[in-house]
């Protein structure tokens, strides 16, 4: 490592104090709102920035195919959360001057932004109806500042959506839209003043159908990290309280700080890779950090070499100096961190806290000792990438790595045991210090696990 070159590290105080008063959030909201319009009194714009309500206002997308409900949902959550309502209809209503054929995306990347930098969407928030339909869309409203804070997809089968774009009734009241079969209005005189709405033919529908199915998977990857999906096939007041809960739970979320404990075998370091992935966490494995840092020729690093060449427990001080040093950096502060492999017990925990590196979330993975065992003993590590790999649940991709293997001795059944023996010993110990952790099943296929994690993760 060069000494002259020093990661930016924050103080951990510091952190804590950002994380309670939401200060991250704000700055970039600021920020981004600042380079954005470029005031030419940068000062009394952000003050004036301060003094609206707009950091408390949601910014929401609401993408889905064509039928799936988007209209009945998108007007719904607006009333709820007092946002306002935005589709392309409504904007494109006074551009008389536009021909027969589809707007250009300039046009409309244009007019949304404009639309949503009025004072009624600055002050109150919005709701995107139907907006943008597909990546380059989605990367042009980044492009001038249309960020949203939560973006949902509703999906259905093709099957299912086919049928409820027919026979769609309108209110011409209010406009909103009704079906027969899928939602029909609970007022008898709503029901009288019903219209149909005109019918694409079945050849327009399923061309539709298949230019969005083209490019969902970009809108999707564009948004993965405000992103849910939710199955629009389903009763629609079971769909409105999904999206309701999802914005109203992940909006102005903490700053993930994690601790993943479970015994050997529960699968933390591949949870804590796919979460990693996803939301952009700094993946802290306990283990690796204190190779690499044995690796980088330092007095500390040659200290901690020895312990690990004679096969000894690196000390509590030396751990959690190294410990403390990564976490101090400004990527964990910021992004956030995931932990596994330390804590191993209470001791190691209380000096965890004690040294205000303390998480917001902790999850045990629950595994019983028999599966633990079966998972490890047909488990083996690629020399080449370090990867590990297993005979059921992650085969060796090709043939070429599967026979260069290797089996760790730390994985043999008599030091599982051992290790499995101790981590149960101490599991109730760490559990009366977290008692707000969290418990996963960790019995389940990967993705299953990972999905509870997921999922506890966007509500706290």
């Amino acid at each position: 490592m060069d000494e002259t070159v020093k990661p930016l590290r924050i103080p951990p105080q510091m952190s804590v104090y950002a994380d309670k008063h939401n200060v991250l959030h704000l700055v970039q909201s600021m920020v981004c709102s600042l380079v954005i319009d470029q005031p030419d009194d940068p000062m009394s714009y952000l003050i004036t920035l301060l003094q609206r309500t707009s950091m408390n206002s949601p910014r929401v997308m609401l993408i889905g195919p064509p039928s799936v409900g988007k209209h009945t949902v998108a007007k719904q959550l607006s009333s709820e959360l007092r946002a306002v309502h935005v589709t392309l209809d409504s904007l494109l209503l006074d551009q008389s001057q536009l021909s027969a054929q589809e707007p250009p995306d300039e046009l409309l990347v244009s007019l949304v932004q404009q639309r949503l930098k009025e004072v009624d969407c600055f002050n109150r928030g919005w709701v995107l109806e139907g907006f943008p339909q597909t990546r380059l869309q989605a990367l042009s409203l980044q492009q001038v500042g249309v960020i949203p804070e939560h973006v949902v997809i509703l999906e259905a089968p093709d099957d299912v959506l086919l049928e409820r774009s027919q026979g769609k009734l309108v209110d011409p009241l209010t406009g909103d839209v009704y079906h027969q079969t899928f939602i029909w209005p609970p007022a008898a005189a709503v029901a009288g003043r019903l219209e149909e709405r005109r019918s694409q033919s079945e050849t327009q529908r399923l061309a539709e159908l298949q230019r969005y199915r083209c490019e969902v998977t970009g809108l999707s990857s564009t948004y993965q990290h405000v992103l849910k999906k939710i199955s629009g096939d389903q009763p629609a007041t079971d769909v409105y309280q999904q999206v309701l809960a999802f914005v109203q739970t992940r909006h102005r979320s903490r700053t993930p700080r994690i601790i993943l404990l479970g015994p050997p075998g529960s699968g933390k370091s591949h949870q804590a890779k796919l979460l990693s992935e996803k939301y952009k966490l700094v993946d802290v494995c306990c283990g690796q950090l204190l190779r690499s840092v044995a690796a980088d020729g330092s007095a500390l690093g040659e200290e901690i070499q020895s312990y690990l060449d004679s096969g000894r427990q690196v000390p509590d001080t030396l751990v959690l100096q190294v410990l403390g040093e990564r976490l101090s950096r400004v990527d964990c502060s910021c992004r956030g961190w995931i932990l596994h492999g330390f804590p191993c017990d209470l001791q190691q925990a209380k000096s965890l806290q004690e040294s205000q590196h303390q998480p917001n979330r902790v999850y045990f993975l629950e595994l019983t000792d028999d599966v633990c065992l079966e998972r490890i003993s047909l488990r083996a590590t690629d020399p080449v990438s370090g990867e590990r790999f297993h005979a059921v649940t992650r085969p060796a991709p090709n043939y070429e790595v599967q026979t260069r293997l290797k089996t760790r001795p730390e994985d043999n059944t008599h030091t599982v045991t051992r290790t499995l023996s101790q981590y149960r010993n101490h599991t109730e110990p760490l559990q009366s210090l977290y008692p707000d952790a969290v418990h996963i099943d960790a019995d389940q296929d990967p993705h299953s696990v990972f999905e509870s994690l997921e999922s506890r993760l966007t509500a706290d």
